[in-house]
């Protein structure tokens, strides 16, 4: 099945939930009313695009429709497609220059983080099956964590770099870091994702972080947080915690498949202002795939 059939089958829950209802109120209308708008903001609302950014859109609609005499739901979709605009395709890149690309996963436990990794490295083997590709089990916390990415990482053929349970997460990134400065290729470095306190999760990927900067002399080429749509708005203060704790380059949005509340990729965008790279609807390696906003809405309003 083609990557576009995928995501918009994909997309069915939110389509039924948010597009169709947009779909029906808007389709072919010359002007709108306030009862209109209220009900514009309602399905956003209903969707998890999020209460602010729900009156937000209704307004700017609003206004647009006075000036521009168009049919309101092609209006609509130009504004959410402009809402997406940080979050435009920015696909994982490979260092060209014999330096390891070094990729930081971050996000709660559950999320589909070592899944994901698994997914990524995947791609990258089938564009060049002779890049080295390596794994760091820096979730040393959970014994089932590390488990699971050694199975990804022998299905794959990847390396694997992991210690002791209980093992300091930074010991562990340092090791899989000096492994991969001889290999070169890929490494990705699996974190944990949920400690005692929140606090103490965040000073731990700081100090994970801290450690890869300082060995490579340059921050990680990407560090990217596992987001689940399932959890909708719920998820965008996780993902505003781990931004501070290790400044973000972007976003995977898995289980898109799963939800009526699909709305909040539009939210995620809006307030953290971190490019959305990757997303997910369903298990299979090409169910992940980069994101690219206009697909993304073309899929979401197609009939």
């Amino acid at each position: 099945m083609a990557w576009f059939d995928r995501l918009r089958a994909g997309l069915t829950k939110t389509r039924s939930g948010l597009a169709d209802g947009l779909t029906s109120l808007l389709r072919g209308r010359a002007k709108l009313t306030e009862e209109d708008l209220q009900r514009v903001e309602e399905i956003l609302i209903a969707g998890d695009v999020g209460g602010q950014l729900a009156v937000e859109i209704a307004a700017e609609l609003a206004e647009a429709v006075r000036r521009d005499r168009r049919d309101p739901l092609e209006i609509l979709e130009e504004m959410l497609l402009e809402r997406l605009g940080v979050a435009e395709e920015s696909p994982l890149v490979v260092r060209g220059d014999g330096e390891p690309t070094v990729v930081l996963v971050v996000g709660v436990n559950g999320v589909g983080k070592t899944t994901t990794i698994a997914k990524l490295a995947a791609h990258l083997k089938k564009e060049s099956p002779d890049l080295p590709l390596i794994f760091a089990a820096a979730d040393t916390f959970r014994a089932a964590a590390v488990e699971q990415l050694a199975v990804w990482a022998e299905r794959i053929g990847a390396d694997i770099v992991r210690q002791q349970q209980g093992a300091d997460p930074a010991a562990v990134a340092f090791d899989a870091i000096e492994r991969a400065r001889r290999t070169g290729g890929v490494l990705f470095i699996d974190t944990a994702g949920r400690l005692q306190t929140k606090h103490n999760l965040m000073e731990e990927l700081k100090k994970v972080e801290r450690t890869v900067t300082k060995r490579l002399g340059r921050p990680a080429d990407a560090r990217l947080l596992v987001l689940d749509a399932t959890t909708g708005q719920n998820g965008i203060p996780q993902a505003e915690r781990f931004h501070e704790a290790v400044e973000l380059t972007g976003i995977v949005l898995t289980k898109l498949d799963g939800t009526a509340k699909g709305g909040v990729i539009f939210a995620v965008g809006d307030r953290l202002g971190v490019p959305i790279q990757y997303i997910g609807v369903g298990e299979s390696a090409e169910d992940l795939h980069p994101f690219e906003a206009a697909e993304f809405v073309d899929a979401l309003f197609a009939t």
